[in-house]
């Protein structure tokens, strides 16, 4: 009984190791032929935020903002509305140099809004002349921000992109509203 014991024993690992084998032989095979990503970048899927815009601008109290113009090497990566929450609008987006950049309105508190938005960022006491509108600079240790206060809501451009980018952002925006 011995030895039917130890020539079963040696069947078993045999067995093991070539299972062994023939998984690390397939594992290289699917590593092989799928395709995959090894640059590190995080793949982020670009958003088409059309009709959420549309609902936005016969929803909001305010002249919706959304950018024109610009490259595709732009892209949007998150939007929504919440018109419960003080007619809050997002739009967010990666800059050609993978750095965010977001847009967000509100009919809200302006100094709460903009220190939620901004997480925390101060003002600078600094302006940027954008277009016809006179934009305030906001610096913080996660996001810089320009700042227009409108009658009736608040606009930010603000991210972890420098203010050259948010000028370029700012500059591009179309304000409007859609009949219902």
């Amino acid at each position: 009984m011995g030895r039917v014991a130890a020539r079963n024993g040696k069947k078993t690992v045999g067995s093991l190791v070539l299972s062994l084998g023939v998984c690390v032989v397939a594992a290289g095979v699917i590593y092989l032929f799928v395709p995959h990503d090894d640059s590190g970048e995080p793949q982020v899927k670009r958003v088409n935020y059309k009709v959420e815009l549309s609902t936005a601008r016969r929803a909001a109290s305010y002249p919706v903002a959304a950018p024109t113009g610009l490259s595709d090497a732009w892209k949007a990566t998150s939007v929504r509305y919440q018109g419960t929450s003080g007619d809050a609008w997002h739009l967010g987006f990666l800059d050609p140099d993978n750095q965010y950049v977001a847009v967000e309105q509100s009919a809200g508190g302006a100094k709460r809004f903009i220190d939620d938005a901004t997480q925390g960022a101060e003002a600078t006491g600094r302006t940027q002349k954008i277009g016809d509108e006179t934009w305030e600079r906001y610096k913080g240790e996660k996001y810089d921000a320009l700042v227009l206060k409108q009658k009736g809501s608040t606009t930010l451009v603000t991210g972890t992109a420098g203010f050259d980018q948010l000028a370029k952002m700012a500059g591009s925006l179309e304000m409007k509203r859609e009949k219902v």
